[in-house]
């Protein structure tokens, strides 16, 4: 797994989403100017996340995106896959989209090290939900920069 854009952005916005109560639509353009996100990307993220019972979204003068749960209920993980996929590194460790190899059951590196990679990357992120990003958010922490620590493939 490695870290993109579309992740800080949703983290971005579902710490601003996470202060408000659930009960409020929060418009794209308050999200937007908010987190300083743009607009159109912004609206891709959300879309995603909304597809995914990560928020709810409400169409037509009033509406816009809340959490669908309270924040200490959405797990990082289920972000992360929400807008990324699998968090598994190969479709043969994956537990959602688990494609079968021909030598998982001989694999040394699969048995050994991409499934203890997989698995605690899952529990850190199934730790961690979105109030962890309401705290930062709440502290004026901005994800911005990590935006220019994102590695690259070929970095």
């Amino acid at each position: 797994m490695r870290l993109s854009a579309t992740d800080v952005y949703a983290f971005q916005a579902l710490g601003y989403l996470g202060m408000q109560p659930l009960e409020r639509w929060v418009s794209g353009d308050e999200i937007s100017e908010h987190t300083g996100i743009a607009r159109p990307y912004l609206v891709r993220v959300l879309s995603a996340l909304s597809s995914k019972g990560v928020l709810k979204s409400k169409k037509g003068i009033g509406g816009g995106y809340a959490l669908a749960r309270k924040p200490h209920l959405i797990s990082l993980c289920e972000v992360v896959r929400a807008v990324d996929g699998p968090v598994a590194a190969l479709s043969c460790i994956s537990l959602n989209w688990h494609e079968p190899c021909a030598e998982q059951d001989r694999c040394n590196a699969r048995n050994k090290v991409w499934r203890k990679v997989r698995d605690a990357l899952l529990e850190v992120l199934g730790e961690m939900s979105v109030l962890d990003l309401v705290v930062d958010f709440k502290q004026n922490v901005t994800y911005q920069p990590c935006l220019m620590h994102l590695l690259r493939p070929n970095a």
